[in-house]
């Protein structure tokens, strides 16, 4: 198996190598942004056939370092790109983060591989469009989001391989995401008025990059994955449901017309869900413990507070709305968060701003890429402190 990585030095990537060492692919090429240092220790443990940066500066360093292994190193968006020109591939694993991923996914969408999709930015402003190209030219995704990976394995538990897994989705009532709530859980808007990025990165379970820590926060990450839901299985909005489950160890579930439940389980690592998407429809061994029931907390079940956290509901009208609002949504939210995490706006502000955006840009229909990509460069150009 032949393996590009896309964003190899962040939380996913790391995992994502370390999974493909144990099962014993292959990586022929990978990318990163900045992090010369651990990108030059693992393309000299790896030893793929080509490598890029987004940053321009970051390749050029990795060049004088690297030169001894007479490796390309490409650079820029255009860099990332080549890669899937100059290696093999059988599976892409797009480990970058927000809008920044969608050009490769698209480009190993026409390249017809399997896309193991960490990315949900990529389907929440262009999800139609990944869809439609996955589906012309022959590419699958198999999601790597613990919540997808779930839904994913209880649909193939009930489906033989190269069965129609859309068929099966007819004869589902729901899907039901699970969300642990982030770390304000139970507060109210009085108490989030002063919170701090060091208080909304103190997530109850996940180990995870900053700024989807503080989407779990928010909870506009629950609400990316309700629109990645409803693009990944050809399902409703009013199809798909969330509660809130504190310990993250149901990762998700699908009800039956017939009112029986599936569940998927497991401790909270995210490398089972990178490991499947590698290796299905088969399964490895897995360097997750496994579960002790005897000795699981008790496992806790509630409603989000969709008055105090609002993205959800804010998501499921972007959904309803289609076309270029998605990208709207998630350029103006990473604004929001960043912000945030600079402590130059306080955390409310992040949904406000959002919600403030999407009213100020009217969604336009049936957007290309391009389109999609300057309606997010639009986005860039406000100022948050308006």
């Amino acid at each position: 198996m032949n393996v590009i990585v896309l964003g190899a030095t962040g939380s996913i990537g790391t995992q994502a190598l370390d999974c493909i060492e144990k099962i014993g692919a292959n990586v022929t090429a990978m990318c990163a942004g900045k992090n010369t240092d651990l990108f030059e220790k693992q393309i000299r443990r790896f030893s793929p056939k080509a490598v890029a940066m987004s940053d321009r500066d970051a390749a050029n360093r990795l060049k004088d370092r690297v030169c001894d292994l007479s490796i390309p190193v490409f650079s820029g968006e255009e860099g990332v790109l080549r890669l899937f020109d100059e290696a093999e591939c059988d599976v892409c694993i797009n480990g970058i983060v927000g809008v920044a991923g969608l050009r490769p996914t698209v480009k190993a969408a026409e390249k017809g591989v399997r896309i193991a999709l960490a990315n949900k930015e990529n389907l929440v402003v262009a999800g139609d469009i990944i869809t439609k190209t996955c589906e012309e030219n022959g590419a699958e995704i198999i999601p790597v989001d613990s919540e997808h990976s779930a839904v994913f394995q209880c649909l193939n538990g009930i489906c033989p391989t190269g069965g129609d897994i859309k068929a099966v989705t007819s004869k589902i009532r729901r899907l039901i995401l699970t969300a642990s709530g982030g770390a304000f859980y139970g507060k109210t808007r009085t108490e989030l008025e002063n919170v701090t990025a060091a208080d909304a990165l103190l997530h109850p379970t996940w180990k995870m990059g900053k700024k989807i820590t503080v989407d779990c926060a928010t909870l506009m990450n629950k609400g990316f994955e309700i629109i990645e839901a409803a693009h990944l299985f050809n399902a409703g909005e009013d199809t798909i449901d969330v509660v809130i489950h504190r310990e993250s160890i149901i990762h998700s579930m699908i009800e039956f017309n017939d009112s029986s439940v599936l569940a998927q389980m497991s401790l909270p690592d995210m490398r089972i869900a990178i490991q499947y998407a590698l290796t299905f429809p088969n399964r490895a061994p897995s360097p997750v413990p496994c579960l002790d029931f005897t000795s699981l907390p008790p496992l806790t079940f509630s409603k989000p507070d969709y008055n105090t956290f609002r993205a959800p509901v804010i998501c499921r009208d972007v959904l309803k709305e289609g076309g270029t609002s998605g990208a709207v949504l998630n350029a103006a939210n990473e604004i929001a968060v960043e912000a945030f995490l600079q402590n130059r706006i306080p955390f409310l502000k992040i949904t406000d701003f959002v919600e403030k955006m999407l009213t100020k840009y009217p969604s336009s229909k049936n957007p290309s890429v391009e389109e999609l990509l300057e309606t997010d460069r639009k986005i860039r150009t406000e100022n948050i402190s308006d």
